[in-house]
């Protein structure tokens, strides 16, 4: 067994991207040593997450590796609305709804277009996809779609008291999906078998004290990448300023980056034939998305005073149900094929596209 994370570059990828740190506010081409070192940092947390996956098994392991990543969106969002004040109303909306156009149209149908290229038709446990998505449902309209359609307060927001209400439900059904997953009905959640040639599925899983390893070097690469990504913030704004685009796609950007650990991981496990382990990463990171940190960003609206403009507009509202009808539709069989993915690929072209050309 190794007692130390192996290859050399994963342990050595999160030392370089803190010390890059020390060169991010200088701008210019030291953005692109900040890039590459925030792409090593991910790379590496993608290493570190699957060797304590394979250590804990699953569902905790993809558990582990949704909650690391949404407390880096929420860190990353908290500290930008903290800096930038009542003018970034609208960023925890933007991002969260990015997050969840981004897992279930591009990563979901990613996964099953690389999926089923590969090994033409590929199942999993309906039960527990069946559970994610009703709960991504109810808490995508009741956090995105809602507000629109309250009568309290004008706009896209909700009053503070319903704010409250809401954060909490949302924090509230999160937990309870949490529980249903590592406990009520874990088995729901559960590859059907491992698969015949799939090396990490027979592999014996890692030493503790690999593992704990791992875990030290997963966080501190989480670590690396929301530091790394807030000190590109300015110059990402700037750019996204100076091409004349939507401040939403800076929400897109933000997501795009957190989400980058995981979405390898879900590509590289439909890959080797293990699409439950895939869907258990996507879902469990838009469920994570929204139930932790909407609450969050409620806390911070409602401690600084600041407005939180939550409600989406008629066409992302158009698109987001879309994507919930046809994810419910496409994964309701427990069976899928190219087509799927290429349908959910189709609706995320759709969305970025319309997001820059609104």
């Amino acid at each position: 067994m190794h007692r130390l994370p192996r290859p050399v570059w994963t342990w050595v990828a999160p030392a370089a991207a803190w010390a890059a740190l020390s060169v991010s506010g200088l701008g210019g081409l030291f953005n692109i040593v900040v890039a590459a070192a925030l792409v090593g940092a991910v790379l590496a947390a993608v290493h570190h997450a699957e060797v304590v996956a394979h250590r804990i098994g699953e569902p905790y392991g993809t558990l582990v590796l949704a909650i690391a990543v949404t407390v880096i969106e929420v860190a990353l969002i908290v500290s930008l609305m903290i800096s930038g004040g009542e003018a970034e109303a609208a960023l925890a909306r933007d991002t969260v709804f990015a997050a969840v156009m981004i897992i279930l149209n591009g990563l979901v149908g990613l996964c099953l277009l690389v999926g089923a290229i590969r090994h033409r038709e590929q199942s999993f446990g309906q039960a527990g996809v069946s559970a994610s998505l009703a709960t991504i449902a109810a808490l995508a309209i009741l956090t995105l779609v809602l507000p629109n359609y309250t009568l309290t307060t004008p706009g896209p927001t909700y009053s503070n008291s319903q704010l409250a209400f809401v954060g909490l439900v949302s924090l509230v059904l999160y937990g309870v999906f949490v529980l249903v997953q590592t406990v009520r009905h874990r088995d729901y959640f559960l590859p059907k078998g491992p698969v015949a040639g799939d090396e990490e599925a027979h592999a014996p899983p890692p030493s503790n004290a690999a593992a704990l390893a791992s875990l030290a070097l997963l966080v501190a690469s989480l670590g690396a990448v929301v530091l790394l990504a807030k000190a590109l913030a300015p110059a990402m704004k700037a750019a996204v300023k100076d091409a004349g685009a939507p401040e939403a796609v800076v929400g897109v950007i933000i997501a795009a980056l957190v989400l980058l650990p995981e979405s390898l991981a879900a590509v590289r496990a439909a890959r080797a034939d293990r699409l439950q382990t895939s869907l258990n990463l996507g879902l469990g990171s838009a469920l994570a998305s929204i139930g932790l940190t909407i609450p969050t960003v409620a806390v911070v609206s409602l401690a600084a005073g600041w407005p939180l403009a939550l409600g989406l507009d008629a066409k992302a509202t158009v698109l987001l149900l879309l994507t919930l009808i046809v994810a419910t539709l496409s994964l309701g069989a427990g069976r899928t094929t190219v087509l799927q993915g290429a349908v959910h690929l189709v609706i995320f072209a759709v969305y970025l596209f319309t997001t820059v050309v609104p």
